[in-house]
């Protein structure tokens, strides 16, 4: 087996962006908000719309269930994990993703969707709104989202700045809006569950804002409690050796590779920045900024050289 390198896979979805990806991947890149990379993962309630496409016309996903072995060096079919470059070219709706628990027990999956951004590009004075400020109650929360009543909501959060370079984890249950002008990746929890607390020019309304629950029932999902500076310190403060906090390591783990050697490892690999070569036991493989790969566990170790900038992403500590 040998590492994939993969074209664009950009489902439409319900905001703007502003023609980051084309400018960051090159050619082949339509002019849409996200890309999917390395997925298994489709959007919710619209299969098979997401997955990505081999050469030949398989989808990953296919090709894990096939193969599991070679792929993730298990026999569990299953990546643990979803990639995806963001392009906000408008600020995105206030919203939530259930926790694993709540998935568990409300949609049926063994899944949340903790996630976690790294800012490749930003505006001067870009923002994302993680986390509220304040403890806020239940009748709060009720009563903004029935009247979408979104400069109350926002102005409850913490507004974080960011510039690039900057990694943040965003745990499953916490309010967040990645704000306009930012180009980030993004690694995840393997599903599309969101839960809009803001709805109002993006979709109709629930129950497709709410992943068909009720309003009522979605917004137990809502962690309402205050994300305080200690707790938003915490969410961006890298663990040694990882670009993220150690708490991520349950869910998916992201790191940037040095030149050497590399052990064995199902991986999805980003290029941010300039030029390289992984080289392995099936010949080298050409890096250079926006390239994206999957690297299969079969392909076994492989070592990277030259200048390119490598994020690697893997699922979480199993």
């Amino acid at each position: 087996m040998q590492p994939v390198v993969l074209g664009p896979n950009q489902p439409p979805t319900f905001y703007r962006g502003q023609g980051r990806i084309g400018s960051f991947r090159g050619e082949g890149a339509a002019d849409r908000p996200e890309d999917w990379v390395a997925s298994t993962t489709s959007r919710f309630g619209l299969e098979p719309s997401g997955l990505t496409v081999l050469d030949g016309g398989e989808t990953l996903l296919a090709a894990v269930q096939a193969d599991p072995v070679g792929w993730v060096g298990s026999d569990v079919a299953d990546t643990g994990v979803l990639v995806k470059l963001l392009d906000a070219g408008q600020r995105l709706p206030l919203h939530v993703h259930p926790t694993r628990d709540f998935a568990r027990g409300h949609l049926g999956s063994p899944y949340g969707k903790t996630e976690a951004w790294l800012v490749l590009e930003a505006e001067r004075d870009a923002l994302v709104h993680l986390g509220f400020s304040r403890d806020v109650a239940a009748e709060e929360l009720a009563g903004w989202v029935a009247v979408q009543d979104v400069a109350a909501m926002l102005a409850a959060t913490n507004r974080v700045p960011v510039r690039p370079g900057d990694a943040i984890l965003c745990p499953a249950g916490t309010p967040h809006a990645i704000g306009e002008g930012i180009l980030l990746l993004e690694v995840q929890e393997p599903t599309d569950l969101s839960v809009l607390l803001e709805w109002e020019g993006f979709t109709a309304g629930p129950p497709e804002a709410t992943l068909g629950l009720s309003v009522e029932e979605a917004m137990g999902c809502v962690d309402r409690s205050a994300c305080g500076p200690a707790r938003l310190e915490e969410l961006r403060t890298a663990s040694p050796g990882s670009l993220l906090p150690a708490e991520a390591d349950a869910f998916f783990r992201m790191d940037e590779l040095a030149p050497g050697t590399v052990p064995a490892g199902f991986a999805v690999l980003v290029v941010t920045a300039g030029e390289g070569l992984l080289v392995g036991g099936w010949g080298s493989t050409a890096l250079a900024r926006g390239t994206t790969i999957v690297v299969p566990a079969g392909a076994g170790p492989y070592s990277l050289s030259g200048s390119a900038g490598v994020v690697r992403c893997r699922a979480g500590v199993r």
